[in-house]
């Protein structure tokens, strides 16, 4: 479990292709610092097993399907890659809980700078992730935990201050760029409750009961005194 806040931006220090799947090197410091062999560490948003490890690099074997699903089989040396360790009980949840399990690769579709130094960044997800993308929500692009500020289908925008660029790969991406994206956990298992609910339409009343009644509130709230 992370929490989609990049502790460090590593680099690829070696790839070594092994059939059909790759073992990769990354050098860095924080994130090594009290790591061990069997840890989790996620890799722009992948969730990896520590194999390998020295005082400034780690290496993880990612297998086919992790390479088929990510955007991790299109990684070179040298490259930048963004980095986490995972969250401990205690820890503070400074952007949301990520399980570092990609759901699908998007393309960034617009990148623009504005006066304010802050960009805003376009990416389209694939169709089926389309459901979970809510204005003012959750989505991690790349590992890093983002606010969505528009939805247009399956394109959604995202505002990134000077900082976050920085510190994360985002500061790099171009239009055409693929990046790797994890929905909202929340979003998903609400989804799948209601594709599995009886057909009595319980779960779904359930939902336009509790939207009726914060409708109901905001207005008492509104009402003038």
């Amino acid at each position: 479990m992370f929490t989609g806040i990049v502790e460090e931006l590593g680099r690829v220090r070696a790839i070594t292709p092994h059939a059909g799947g790759a073992r990769l090197e990354l050098t860095c410091t924080d994130v090594v610092a009290d790591a061990s062999i069997g840890d989790s560490i996620a890799l722009n948003g992948c969730c990896l097993t520590v194999v390998e490890l020295g005082p400034d690099w780690w290496a993880a074997d990612a297998q086919i399907e992790t390479l088929d699903r990510t955007t991790l089989g299109a990684l070179a040396p040298g490259d930048p890659v963004n980095l986490e360790r995972p969250l401990r009980l205690g820890d503070r949840l400074g952007g949301h809980l990520v399980l570092g399990h990609v759901d699908g690769v998007g393309e960034v579709t617009a990148v623009e700078p504005l006066p304010d130094g802050s960009t805003r960044v376009a990416v389209r997800a694939p169709d089926p992730l389309a459901r979970y993308l809510v204005e003012r929500g959750s989505v991690t692009v790349d590992g890093a935990s983002l606010t969505i500020t528009t939805v247009d289908g399956a394109e959604f925008g995202v505002a990134l201050i000077p900082h976050t660029l920085a510190v994360t790969t985002l500061g790099v991406r171009r239009p055409g760029d693929r990046v790797n994206l994890e929905a909202d956990m929340i979003a998903k298992h609400i989804a799948r409750l209601l594709e599995r609910a009886p057909a009595s339409g319980t779960a779904e009343r359930a939902v336009t009961e509790q939207e009726s009644l914060q409708m109901s509130e905001s207005s008492e709230r509104a009402r003038p005194e």
